[in-house]
């Protein structure tokens, strides 16, 4: 049966101002399309709703029942429809986010706190796990979305870069390189290094990035947290590699060697080359309105930092 609203609310009119001319008027069309839409829906019901003469529009006893029936349901219906619209614009529950730890500890915290001031009847879970974890939390809907490192296997999600940042080298001041104001990746070459571990979005791309330059190194550690680095590379175990976001983690750290009572230095590495951050979410799944707008507020705020891709910065 192919009966549409506009069918059943001409038919309403008619039945209300019992004239095409006067039904036509109340909602906008002309008399021969109310007269059209009646015949159709006649035609699709197979029954005879309304008795026409030249001076007036009657009910038939089928026409009187479906319209005391039908004004009840589309009344419903468009409640219903005012109360779906309602909750497009309603920004209330509680957003669960999976982000991987060097996101976690120095971007999240920053995006909790201007969700709450803007949007107060909204809660911003964070979940803080390993990169292959926080993945898999978004993979499995544990999570309305993820921020974590761009990387191989995740066609299956939907993805959208917010921000790029550079890998820097990660030194004591005593080492040779502190005296440097850069490093290349090759001069890397018979070096130490500790690392994070594999359950890290940005191990593999400092792998293949140390292979492209010809560095080849003895992974001294491979540990899971930044703060477990920084204290390892003061401890004379090795140097390390890591993304520029992660250096917060080590209060009193010199980047391009300022601050010269740090323990440690950090320095770029040439040519340059960047991870990229991203959001992500599951395929065919629409965000809930306070999901939109926690995903929507976390674009804006990284599109103020130095490597946000919104500013058009490049990547290397």
């Amino acid at each position: 049966m192919n009966i549409s609203l506009r069918q059943l609310k001409v038919f309403l009119a008619v039945a209300e101002h019992g004239s095409f001319s006067r039904a036509g008027e109340d909602i906008g069309l002309t008399q021969p399309a109310v007269s059209r839409c009646i015949r159709e829906l006649e035609q699709e019901l197979g029954l005879k709703l309304v008795d026409r003469t030249t001076r007036e529009v009657t009910l038939t006893e089928v026409g009187a029942s479906l319209s005391a029936t039908l004004a009840r349901v589309l009344d419903e219906l468009e409640s219903a429809l005012r109360d779906t619209h309602g909750l497009a614009e309603e920004r209330r529950g509680r957003v669960r986010v999976a982000s991987a730890p060097t996101i976690s500890a120095n971007l999240m915290p920053e995006c909790i706190s201007a969700c709450a001031a803007r949007y107060p009847d909204i809660t911003l879970m964070l979940r803080d796990q390993v990169q292959t974890l926080a993945t898999d939390s978004v993979r499995h809907g544990e999570v309305d979305f993820g921020v974590i490192v761009a990387s191989e296997g995740t066609d299956d999600l939907v993805g959208e870069p917010i921000m790029v940042e550079p890998f820097l080298v990660v030194c004591d001041r005593s080492h040779r390189f502190a005296k440097q104001a850069e490093v290349t990746w090759k001069e890397l070459n018979g070096e130490k290094l500790v690392l994070l571990d594999y359950a890290s979005g940005s191990r593999p791309l400092i792998d293949r990035a140390l292979a492209e330059h010809g560095a080849y190194c003895q992974v001294a550690q491979e540990v899971g947290h930044a703060i477990t680095v920084f204290r390892m590379v003061e401890a004379g175990i090795g140097i390390s590699i890591m993304p520029a976001l992660a250096l917060p983690a080590m209060p009193g750290l010199a980047v391009n060697g300022a601050e010269a009572d740090s323990r440690l230095v950090a320095l770029p590495l040439t040519p340059q080359i960047d991870r990229t951050i991203m959001l992500v979410r599951r395929k065919n799944r629409t965000l809930s309105p306070a999901a939109q707008s926690v995903w929507e507020l976390i674009q804006q705020i990284t599109a103020n930092t130095p490597h946000s891709l919104a500013s058009g910065t490049p990547r290397k």
